[in-house]
């Protein structure tokens, strides 16, 4: 119904242009010699011909724009959102310039009428241009303006204002209780081929990867929904790189931002190209308590260790307890007393002994020199 409608239009919109051509022409004093009762019939015949045609036309006239709206959708739809505030500003102030010079020149002969038009163009798109290329800056600008200078240290700005997560840290799932406690910053930045490796996964063959893909989808989905944290998926992809650590790596170069991760290898690629990394595993490290040598605590001996006597042991937090002569306690709880700790890129591992195994190990020396004198003696 509505094409239908449209078609009416737009034939009634080409007739209505052509029927005034006609006049205009006819109304010109080289023709003056014509009847006037020809003109009318010539206007007429004009406007039912361009009546036909526009309707023959029109089913085309409405699929272009058809296509066009959609081409613009979805270039709309894949464009960041402060891309297009940046962008709608930088064309407002270009056309407010544009208007400026249009004005001053519209005096001039000939061509007067036309440099508005063409100055709007021109400045239209320069100001959409340098608005998406220059976001960040015309944003903290209205920021500014808009809350005042007090305030100017809460203003989006360019320095780590995104933080980009890898598909491995949205897998590990520790980010979304991170970002609960409140001490993740800024707008959480997923890229779009981020979710294309984590919809891979989700789809494979392997049960295992296939349930971790699954659970990153679910991540995520509680970050958006859930938490009060922005959360912005990043569209645009990154050209002339195909590894996706290359492209977090890149990306995060153009945006200024910071890659959040808990992989050891692209923590070190990032930190080597001068992009800071925040690492959940070190961050997991830094927020565990402190032991030191010489104090105690319970653990249960759950299997041996791979030196020959060794029990291993377990802390709530993951942290491995490497238990000397600890293989004789699997399966018990027992109380035991640090002797090292080592800090290690990968954690903390804590090294351990039963307690009282000094004792035990100086009265059995004692009582061996107690023999030792009798069988002298005797």
């Amino acid at each position: 119904m509505l094409k239908k409608i449209a078609r009416i239009i737009i034939m009634l919109i080409i007739a209505a242009v052509c029927f005034s051509i006609t006049v205009y022409v006819l109304d010109l004093s080289f023709v003056d010699n014509i009847p006037q009762e020809a003109k009318w019939a010539i206007g007429g015949l004009v406007t039912i011909v361009a009546a036909l045609i526009g309707f023959t036309i029109a089913p085309l006239i409405i699929n272009s724009i058809i296509q066009l709206t959609e081409w613009l959708e979805v270039k709309l739809q894949k464009t960041p959102t402060f891309d297009i505030v940046a962008g709608v500003i930088g064309i407002i102030i270009g056309l407010i310039i544009a208007n400026l010079l249009g004005v001053s020149f519209s005096a001039l002969p000939f061509v007067g009428d036309y440099i508005p038009m063409i100055t709007s163009v021109v400045f239209g798109y320069l100001g959409w241009s340098i608005g998406t290329k220059k976001r960040d800056e015309i944003l903290s600008l209205v920021n500014i303006f808009k809350f005042g200078k007090d305030k100017q240290t809460k203003v989006y700005s360019k320095s780590g204002g995104y933080k980009i997560l890898d598909t491995s840290v949205i897998i590990d799932g520790r980010i979304s209780d991170i970002c609960k406690t409140g001490f993740v910053e800024g707008t959480l930045l997923i890229p779009s081929f981020v979710l294309e490796e984590l919809r891979h996964i989700a789809d494979s063959s392997d049960a295992l990867k296939r349930n971790r893909g699954r659970r990153g989808l679910d991540i995520l989905n509680k970050i958006r929904k859930e938490l009060d944290i922005k959360v912005q998926i990043y569209e645009q992809d990154v050209e002339d790189v195909v590894e996706v650590d290359s492209k977090l790596v890149r990306l995060a170069q153009m945006l200024n931002g910071q890659v959040v991760t808990n992989d050891y290898n692209l923590n070190k690629v990032a930190e080597l190209q001068g992009v800071k990394v925040l690492n959940i595993n070190e961050l997991a490290n830094a927020v565990k308590p402190i032991v030191l040598p010489g104090e105690e605590m319970v653990v249960q001996v759950i299997k041996d260790g791979k030196e020959s006597g060794q029990g291993i042991a377990y802390l709530d937090d993951g942290t491995m307890i490497v238990v000397e002569n600890g293989r004789k306690y699997i399966n018990q709880t027992i109380h035991v007393m640090v002797t090292s700790v080592l800090q290690t890129a990968a954690g903390r591992m804590i090294f351990a002994k039963p307690k009282g195994a000094d004792k035990n190990s100086d009265g059995a020396k004692s009582a061996w020199g107690e023999v030792k004198a009798g069988a002298l003696r005797n």
